[in-house]
């Protein structure tokens, strides 16, 4: 593919009106449109009928503006330069097989497209929170007494939290306060806890509820709360969790300190079975040897694609507590886990049929620190080390097989 020699373009001024109020986002490829809250019908639509596939479609800041503007490249150039084809079934008749595309950030096009889009909303984001700071005409009542407030919005979320024990945090980390504050109190009218989200019979019911069970606060785990916090916007395909997780307070404490005997702290590589962490591979698969007889070798025999595949596999099986030498499932990973040990399924690889397929290499977990570390055996040399690597492709000639174990099927 040519090389990007200049900064994208979003689409034309003269549009941008007409997409911000417009409700519809209209198909990449006919005219068929859906509202904008019904992405995932349009997904579907795209998948199914014309074989279009989006990777991580919840990293796109603004996902009508993403459409168009690839709606406007396909309209210029065949999609066979932008996308990845995935051939199912190609062992089938002609009449049977399928190819897929797949639109991802592996293209240059693509990921600066997707990092223009993330920073246009941080840049409204944060004019929206510099307004939010130094507005005077707030005006709100209190959602636990009869309380009014005018002024600042500080005003009001500091009352909650001081006489009310309600915390949704500092002022300054949150954005489109009125509308966060509105949600939250049209779950209280319609009598529902803001942590567990249960709904009671009467007001004084919920009172009590949210008094004793202590659930004066908001589920952080509910995804609808993210985009009214700041941290959500800040780095490109970073939840909060993440960005929270890098731990800056030292920085703050220690600003006139001489860093130059700093290194950086390891990232924990995560136990395949369970919920170990270990600072090193080398400890990890220690681990995994002793208390659950994972033989390394069992990766190390491979090469690197082969490994990602494989570790890809095994996460996504035990994610699903499904044991991926027999398929059996159980309620809980101690289960799965016990159950491998004794029937020794966890000492020896599953058939090569199950996992040595494209979808594995999309990583189970983001930020899989085992991926990181995978290298292939010195002393190994394949025929697939002298090929041209990655080949997308899906050798299942059974077509019922196909559907039932198709990433496109977690897509849909």
């Amino acid at each position: 593919t040519e090389s990007i020699l200049e900064p994208l373009s979003l689409p034309e001024a003269c549009s941008l009106a007409a997409v911000e109020s417009s409700p519809y986002v209209p198909c990449i490829f006919c005219k068929e449109c859906y509202l904008l809250a019904e992405q995932s019908q349009l997904l579907k639509h795209m998948i199914i009928e014309h074989k279009l596939v989006i990777a991580d479609v919840k990293l796109v800041a603004d996902f009508r503006r993403y459409i168009l503007y690839w709606k406007k490249r396909f309209a210029e150039q065949p999609i066979t330069d932008f996308c990845s084809v995935i051939r199912t079934n190609s062992q089938a008749p002609l009449e049977e097989q399928d190819n897929y595309f797949l639109l991802c950030d592996v293209l240059p096009e693509d990921r600066l497209l997707r990092e223009q889009l993330q920073q246009k909303r941080l840049r409204e984001i944060l004019e929206q929170q510099q307004r939010e700071r130094y507005d005077t005409s707030f005006h709100s009542m209190c959602m636990f007494c009869d309380q009014e407030f005018t002024g600042n919005r500080s005003i009001l979320l500091n009352h909650m939290a001081r006489e009310h024990a309600f915390n949704i945090g500092l002022p300054d980390n949150i954005v489109n306060c009125c509308e966060f504050l509105a949600v939250l109190q049209e779950k209280l009218d319609n009598l529902q806890c803001l942590y567990c989200e249960k709904v009671f019979r009467d007001k004084n019911t919920l009172k009590d509820h949210m008094r004793k069970k202590q659930h004066r606060r908001i589920n952080a785990k509910n995804k609808d709360y993210d985009k009214f916090y700041v941290i959500n916007y800040l780095e490109f395909g970073k939840s909060w969790e993440e960005v929270q997780s890098e731990d800056d307070r030292e920085l703050l404490d220690n600003l006139e300190e001489d860093w130059s005997d700093w290194e950086e702290h390891p990232v924990c590589a995560v136990c395949l079975f369970c919920e170990q962490q270990t600072d090193t591979t080398e400890k990890l698969y220690l681990h995994m040897q002793v208390r659950l007889v994972f033989n390394k070798n069992s990766l190390t025999s491979l090469n690197f694609y082969q490994q990602v595949k494989l570790v890809n596999f095994i996460r996504r099986e035990i994610h699903h507590c499904r044991c991926y030498n027999c398929q059996e499932t159980f309620q809980s990973k101690e289960g799965l886990i016990s159950h491998m040990e004794k029937t020794k399924h966890i000492t020896f690889l599953p058939d090569r049929s199950t996992w040595d397929q494209p979808q594995y290499y999309f990583p189970t977990y983001e930020n899989d620190t085992l991926l990181c570390t995978l290298s292939d055996s010195e002393d190994l040399i394949t025929e697939d080390q002298s090929e041209d690597i990655p080949v997308v492709s899906e050798d299942i000639s059974n077509l019922k097989a196909l559907k039932q174990s198709s990433v496109l099927n977690q897509l849909l």
